[in-house]
C-alpha cells in the first residue's frame, strides 16, 4: 500500500528525472555535505593562531563545540521540514545558512563572534548531513542505494585528509579567515549544480505542519547533553555539580520531549517512524558503532605517538589506513547488497571481523610494529565501513517516502551523538589512567610509559562494537523494493 502510494505521488510530479538530472543531484549535494565535513576538520589546525588573532585563546574549544552542538541537535529538525517543504527550498536553506555562518566566522573581530559563527553553521551543516542521505533516498530505490555508500565514505575521507592540510595551510602562509571564505564559492556551485534538477523532486507531505514546540525542546535537550559530554572529564570532573546539573537539566528536556511525542496532534518525530523495530535497532546500532569507530579513530594517534614514538604529521599519515579501510568497507557492502536476501549478515559479519581485530590490537599493543598496527586498523576500519551502507539502507527502506527525511535525520542525529558518546566514553577511560586527552596528543609522545591505557580503550571500544552487534541482529529484515525490471539476482538465502 504504502508502495503504490509513493509511485502516485511520484507521478503527479511531471517530468520524470532524467539520469544525467540524478547525477548531477547527488554531485551537488555531495559537494555540500563535503563543505560540512570539511568545516569539522579544516579548523583544528588553525586554532593556535585563531587563538593569538582574536585573544582569548581559552574559548578556543567553543569553536568546534559549538558547530557540534547546532549540527547534532538540527537533524531531526531537517529532516521533518524536508518532508513537508521539499527538498529543494530544505537544502537551499541549510546551504544558505552554513554559508551566513562562515562570513561571520570569517568577518569575525572577537572569539565571541567566531563561537557564534561557527554555531551558525552547524545549524546549517547539520542539515546538509542529513538531507544528502535524504535526497539519495528519493532518486535510488532501497536495492541500488547502496551503491552510494562508497561515496559518502569517500566524501568524509578526503574532509578528513584534505580538512587539517588546507586548515594549517591558511593558517600558516596565508590567512586564517581563508578557511571560512573558501566555503562561499563552493556553496554557490553546489547550489547552481542542483537548482533545475532539484525541482522535479515532488513534497512527500502535503498540509502538514512543523510542531515548533517539539523542535525546541529537542534541541535543548540535545545541546545540554552534548554540553556535558564535551565538559565532562575535561572542563568539570564527571562528578562536579556544573556536570551533573547540566546532565538533569537535559533529562528534564528529554522527558518534556518523549512527552511531547506522545501529546502533539502532529509530532516532530512521528511514533510511527519511532515504533518501527527496523528504525529503533538500525539507528540505535548505529549509534553503537559510531561511538566505537570515532572513540577509536580519535585516540589512535595518542597511541600512536606515545607508543610508537610517531611526530603528530606522522600519526596523521598512519590514520590513512583506517580511513580508506572504511571507505573500503561501506564501497564492498554496497555493492553487495543487492545480490543478498540477508542482506544484514554483511554488515554483522563486518563487525565480527572489526571486534577480532580490536581484540588482537589490544593484545599485542605493547609490542607492534607500525605496519602491523596500520594492517590491524585497515581491517577495523574496512569491518566497521560496512555497517554504514547496511544501517542507512534498512532504515530508509522501512518508511514509506512521506517519512523518509524524519527516519533519515534520526539516524543522523544518533549517528552525531554516537560520535561525541564515543569520544567522551574513551576519553574517560583515558583520564582514569592519567592519560592526556586526545586533544593534546601533540604533546603526549613518551608520555605513557604502560601500555594498559590504550589495551584498556582498544577493549572498550570491541565491547561497544558488540553492543551494536546485538542491536544489529535484534534488527528485522524487511526485503529491499528496487527497479523490478533491474532486480539483481540473489546469490545468498
Amino acid at each position: 500500500m504504502d508502495q503504490a502510494v509513493d509511485e502516485k505521488t511520484m507521478a503527479e510530479t511531471g517530468t520524470p528525472i532524467t539520469e544525467r538530472e540524478k547525477n548531477a543531484i547527488i554531485g551537488g549535494v555531495l559537494l555540500s555535505m563535503l563543505l560540512a565535513a570539511l568545516d569539522q576538520t579544516i579548523v583544528a589546525p588553525a586554532m593556535p593562531t585563531i587563538g593569538h588573532a582574536l585573544g582569548n585563546a581559552h574559548y578556543l574549544p567553543w569553536i568546534v563545540t559549538g558547530y557540534l552542538l547546532t549540527a547534532t541537535a538540527v537533524a531531526p529538525l531537517y529532516g521533518k521540514i524536508s518532508d513537508v517543504y521539499g527538498r529543494r527550498p530544505t537544502v537551499y536553506a541549510a546551504i544558505l545558512i552554513f554559508l551566513a555562518g562562515s562570513v561571520v566566522s570569517a568577518m569575525a573581530p572577537n572569539m565571541f563572534v567566531l563561537v557564534v559563527g561557527r554555531a551558525i553553521q552547524g545549524a546549517g551543516g547539520g542539515g546538509l548531513f542529513a538531507l544528502t542521505q535524504t535526497v539519495v533516498g528519493d532518486l535510488v530505490p532501497p536495492r541500488e542505494r547502496a551503491r552510494y555508500a562508497a561515496w559518502f565514505s569517500g566524501t568524509w575521507a578526503v574532509a578528513s585528509i584534505a580538512g587539517p592540510l588546507l586548515g594549517g595551510t591558511f593558517a600558516e602562509h596565508l590567512h586564517w579567515s581563508l578557511i571560512f571564505w573558501i566555503n562561499i564559492p563552493l556553496g554557490f556551485l553546489a547550489m547552481a549544480i542542483i537548482n533545475k534538477p532539484l525541482k522535479k523532486l515532488p513534497i512527500a507531505a502535503k498540509r502538514h505542519r512543523i510542531d515548533g514546540l517539539g523542535a525546541l525542546l529537542l534541541i535543548i535537550a540535545t545541546a545540554l547533553l552534548l554540553l556535558a559530554l564535551n565538559w565532562g572529564g575535561s572542563a568539570y570532573p564527571w562528578t562536579s555539580l556544573e556536570v551533573i546539573g547540566v546532565l538533569c537539566g537535559s533529562a528534564i528536556f528529554w522527558s518534556a520531549f518523549a512527552l511531547r511525542l506522545m501529546r502533539a496532534v502532529e509530532p516532530l518525530i512521528s511514533l510511527e517512524v519511532l515504533g518501527n523495530p527496523i528504525v529503533l535497532a538500525g539507528t540505535l546500532s548505529m549509534f553503537l558503532l559510531q561511538a566505537a569507530s570515532v572513540g577509536m579513530a580519535v585516540y589512535l594517534p595518542v597511541y600512536l605517538q606515545a607508543v610508537l614514538g610517531l611526530s603528530a604529521a606522522e600519526s596523521g599519515i598512519a590514520m590513512l589506513g583506517l580511513l580508506l579501510g572504511t571507505v573500503g568497507g561501506a564501497a564492498f557492502s554496497g555493492r553487495m547488497i543487492p545480490h543478498f536476501t540477508h542482506y544484514k549478515r554483511i554488515a554483522m559479519v563486518g563487525v565480527v571481523f572489526s571486534m577480532l581485530c580490536l581484540c588482537l590490537l589490544a593484545v599485542v599493543a605493547g609490542y607492534a610494529t607500525l605496519l602491523e598496527v596500520e594492517v590491524l586498523t585497515i581491517c577495523i576500519g574496512f569491518g566497521t565501513g560496512t555497517t554504514f551502507p547496511v544501517t542507512t539502507v534498512s532504515v530508509q527502506n522501512a518508511v514509506d517516502r512521506v517519512h523518509l527525511g524524519v527516519a533519515t535525520g534520526v539516524l543522523t542525529f544518533l549517528r552525531s551523538l554516537g560520535s561525541a558518546l564515543g569520544v567522551a566514553m574513551l576519553g574517560a577511560v583515558a583520564l582514569g589512567y592519567g592519560l592526556p586527552l586526545a586533544g593534546e596528543g601533540v604533546r603526549i609522545a613518551g608520555h605513557s610509559a604502560t601500555i594498559e591505557p590504550f589495551v584498556m580503550i582498544f577493549a572498550v571500544a570491541a565491547a561497544t562494537l558488540l553492543l551494536g552487534l546485538i542491536t544489529l541482529t535484534l534488527m528485522p529484515e524487511k526485503e529491499l523494493r528496487g527497479y523490478a525490471e533491474n532486480a539483481a539476482p540473489m546469490l545468498a538465502e
